[in-house]
């Protein structure tokens, strides 16, 4: 399975704080936003990654992640040179997805659980159609909205409804199998000028063959798009990572605890960040 990354948003909502830098680069507590997305793919064991970025952003990008080889893994980049849309994600992504099942990640999602993994990892596994997850907030009209029956399937999506059927949204973290090209690649735009992904849900669920999985009620979801959200996502990761003594989305944990890299890498990695506290918990784990 590959992965993607959609960071291609600039954040308007957020300036004057996204003017110099898009939205997936700014901090969440103690890491940059995307560090969140990079990891939950390989929380999920995928380890060929494609990043979609606004224009002119490569450079930035790349300062940051690299190629993703000294965590293991493999990053590339391609271009949202306008924004049109979720689903536009699979179009950009076609070369790069090629005969294989596909995960995308939102870049300014943020997900956090005990077993997030191994909920990850099964939805890999199991990909047959495709996999979202239903999560409860208590205002549904701002996200795609999906209806269950009394079994816990899914009835129907609406995008961004006035009167939501339901409570529970589709959060932004998405698997399908190789058919998703195809099928965004047959959208129309909404009344937005946008290929919505909740679009390509509904192709699946009419066919059905969309698993809209429940996510339970100690699982952290955070949307970092507006001030008050981004600010919240900062003190929800520090209080977590108190309360649990672990970090969240420390790509170099994960790529050690994956055998993607060795002791002596972490320690390396450690080294060049010394200063902080981020590395010194990395010089706790080659301990």
């Amino acid at each position: 399975m590959k992965g993607i990354i959609l960071a291609a948003g600039r954040g308007s909502r957020l300036y004057p704080m996204t003017l110099p830098v898009c939205k997936p680069l700014l901090p969440v507590y103690d890491k940059p936003m995307i560090y969140y997305s990079v990891d939950v793919l390989m929380q999920a064991g995928i380890r060929d990654i494609l990043v979609i970025i606004p224009p002119n952003e490569q450079d930035t990008f790349y300062k940051l992640l690299g190629d993703g080889s000294k965590w293991g893994i493999k990053i590339s980049y391609e271009v949202q040179s306008i924004p049109r849309g979720i689903a536009d994600a699979f179009i950009i992504g076609e070369k790069f997805i090629g005969d294989d099942s596909v995960c995308l990640v939102l870049g300014d999602n943020i997900f956090y659980s005990k077993d997030f993994k191994q909920t990850l990892v099964k939805a890999v596994e199991n990909i047959n159609g495709a996999t979202v997850f239903g999560y409860y907030v208590d205002n549904p009209s701002a996200f795609g909205v999906v209806e269950f029956d009394e079994s816990g399937n899914a009835l129907s999506i609406e995008e961004k409804p006035e009167n939501p059927k339901s409570n529970h949204i589709i959060v932004g973290i998405y698997f399908y199998d190789n058919d998703v090209v195809k099928i965004a690649k047959s959208l129309k735009p909404s009344a937005r000028g946008e290929l919505e992904i909740t679009d390509v849900n509904k192709e699946y669920l009419k066919k059905n063959r969309l698993h809209v999985e429940k996510l339970k009620d100690d699982f952290v979801w955070l949307d970092a798009g507006t001030e008050d959200s981004l600010l919240y996502a900062s003190q929800k990761i520090k209080e977590i990572q108190k309360s649990t003594k672990k970090y969240v989305a420390c790509i170099e944990q994960t790529a050690y605890d994956k055998g993607y890299i060795s002791k002596e890498n972490v320690k390396d990695l450690a080294n060049e960040l010394k200063q902080t506290l981020y590395g010194q918990y990395l010089v706790n784990l080659t301990m």
